[in-house]
C-alpha cells in the first residue's frame, strides 16, 4: 500500500471502534515477532499531563544523545505524528511500509482465527514497536492511550513507569469513579519496576500503592519524594526549583506555561533520574536541556501576540481547571473570547463550570465533523447567554478575533480534536496565500 491507501485502510478500522482488551495486540505482535520485548521503553498514563510528560523525557533522553522513539496520540493534523524518531515524525515512505507490514499481519491472524480484526489504535501501536524495533533505538517512550491495565501498548514491561495523576475522563470504559479510574491506571506497573505519580488523595492512591505493593515496585510520589516550586513564570514559560530526596534541588526552566507543568516536569524528570541509575549516559546537563527544549502544541500554546492567540484541547474539568488558572494568573484584568467546541460524551458541563466567565465571550462550533462532536447549538444553550453558536470554525475565529481587538486574548479549546481543526484552516489559509 502506499500512503493514501494506508490512510484509507486506518479510516477503515475506524468503524470497529474503541474494545478494550489484549488479545487482539497481543496477536498481532506475536505475529510479528514481538518487537515490543526487544526494545526498552518507558512507558506513561494518567488523565492529564501524559502527553507533556512523554515529549520531556523524550527530550531528556535526546538531549543525552540517545536514539529516541515516541509514541502518542490523538494525532492533530497527520497519523505521523504519533510515531516519532529524534523528535521528527515519521515519514509518509516509513509509516506506508509499516502499516502494510502489519496489515498483512493483522490479516494473517484474523484468518488463522487467533482473534477478530484489531483496531486503528491496535494497528497503529503495533507499528510504533516494530518501527522502533527496525530503527534500534536506545528507548521508546510510550504514552497509553486509553487507561492503561486493558489498553494496547500495556504489553511492555519499561525501565519506569509513569502515572501522572487521575481524574474523571473516558468515564465508560475507565470506571465512573476515581479509584475505579485508578485501577486503571495502575495496571501499567510491572514487577519491581519504579513507578512515578502526582497522583493526589486516597481515592487515587489507595489502587496505585496497593498494586506497587503486590507488584513489589517502588513509588516516588509528588509532594513527598519530590516536589516543584515556582520562582517565576509567564506565557513565555516559567522557572522553578526541583526538590527531590534529602539533597537534591536544582533550578529548572521550561518554555510551557501553567502551574500543572510544573508537576509534569517534575515526574518526567524524575523518571529520567530514574532510568539513569541503569543508563549514565543521562546526566544532569541532558535532564536542564531536555526540559527547556520541549514545547508541546495544542497545550497553552500560545501562536501569535496582539492579539495572544491561545491553543489548548483541554476536554475534562482537571484539563478546563488547568487552562483557567493560567488563564487568571496572566491574564488577569482581560476577559476572554473564546471558540469553543466538544465532544459530546465528555463532561460538557463540568468543562463549562470551571471553565468560562460570565463575562468571557463564548462563540461554540462543532470540535470536528464526527457523530461523537456536540453541536454548537447545543453547546451554546449550555453556556448560557454569553454564547453564540456559529456554522463554521473561519466565522467563529474571524468574530473572536474582531471582538478582541489587539490587545485581547482569543482562546480555541474544548478539544484536540477542535485545536488539529483549527491548525488545518490555518495551514489552508497560508496555502493559499503562497
Amino acid at each position: 500500500m502506499n500512503y493514501t491507501e494506508c490512510l484509507g485502510y486506518l479510516d477503515s478500522l475506524g468503524k470497529f471502534g474503541i474494545k478494550l482488551g489484549m488479545e487482539r495486540i497481543e496477536g498481532l505482535l506475536k505475529e510479528l515477532d514481538n518487537p515490543e520485548q526487544k526494545i526498552k521503553t518507558v512507558h506513561v498514563t494518567g488523565t492529564n499531563g501524559k502527553g507533556s510528560v512523554t515529549s520531556m523525557i523524550t527530550n531528556i533522553l535526546l538531549a543525552a544523545n540517545l536514539k529516541v522513539g515516541k509514541f502518542t496520540s490523538p494525532h492533530l493534523v497527520k497519523y505521523n505524528e504519533r510515531i516519532t524518531l529524534n523528535g521528527e515524525d515519521i515519514s509518509d515512505e516509513d509509516f506506508a511500509m509499516l502499516i502494510s507490514a502489519v496489515k498483512v499481519a493483522a490479516d494473517s491472524i484474523v484468518k488463522k482465527g487467533v482473534c477478530e480484526q484489531p483496531t486503528q489504535f491496535e494497528v497503529l501501536t503495533a507499528a510504533a514497536f516494530l518501527y522502533f524495533y527496525l530503527q534500534k533505538v536506545d528507548y521508546a517512550v510510550i504514552e497509553v492511550g486509553m487507561g492503561g491495565l486493558w489498553d494496547s501498548t500495556n504489553v511492555i514491561t519499561p525501565v519506569v513507569s509513569v502515572i501522572t495523576n487521575v481524574a474523571l475522563d473516558h468515564t465508560d470504559r475507565c470506571g465512573k469513579t476515581i479509584e475505579r479510574i485508578a485501577m486503571q491506571k495502575a495496571g501499567i506497573i510491572k514487577e519491581k519496576v519504579p513507578v512515578v505519580t502526582a497522583a493526589e488523595g486516597n481515592e487515587a492512591l489507595g489502587p496505585i500503592i496497593s498494586f506497587a505493593m503486590f507488584k513489589e515496585a517502588p513509588v516516588y510520589l509528588y509532594g513527598k519524594a519530590f516536589r516543584g516550586e515556582e520562582v517565576s513564570g509567564s506565557m513565555d514559560g516559567q522557572k522553578f526549583t526541583l526538590y527531590a530526596g534529602n539533597t537534591y534541588s536544582s533550578v529548572y526552566e521550561i518554555k510551557l506555561p501553567g502551574e500543572h507543568q510544573i508537576k509534569n516536569t517534575s515526574l518526567a524528570i524524575v523518571a529520567a533520574k530514574l532510568v539513569s541509575k541503569q543508563d549514565d549516559r543521562i546526566n544532569e546537563l541532558a535532564l536542564h536541556i531536555g526540559v527547556a527544549n520541549t514545547v508541546w502544541p495544542g497545550r497553552l500554546e500560545r501562536i501569535q501576540q496582539q492579539p495572544d492567540i491561545i491553543l489548548d484541547g483541554a476536554h475534562n474539568p482537571n484539563g478546563a481547571e488547568a487552562l483557567r488558572k493560567a488563564l487568571d494568573k496572566y491574564y488577569p484584568e482581560q476577559k476572554v473570547h473564546f471558540v469553543f467546541g466538544m465532544m459530546g460524551d465528555k463532561d460538557m458541563s463540568g468543562v463549562i463550570k470551571l471553565l468560562i466567565h460570565a463575562d468571557d465571550v463564548v462563540y461554540t462550533v462543532r470540535a470536528d465533523q464526527g457523530s461523537r462532536a456536540a453541536s454548537a447549538a447545543d453547546l451554546a444553550k449550555l453556556v448560557g447567554g454569553n454564547a453564540m453558536p456559529e456554522d463554521s470554525l473561519a466565522e467563529a475565529y474571524g468574530k473572536a478575533l474582531q471582538g478582541a481587538g489587539k490587545d485581547g486574548i482569543v482562546c480555541i479549546c474544548g478539544s484536540l480534536y477542535l485545536v488539529g481543526e483549527f491548525k488545518k484552516m490555518l495551514l489552508e489559509q497560508r496555502e493559499k496565500l503562497n
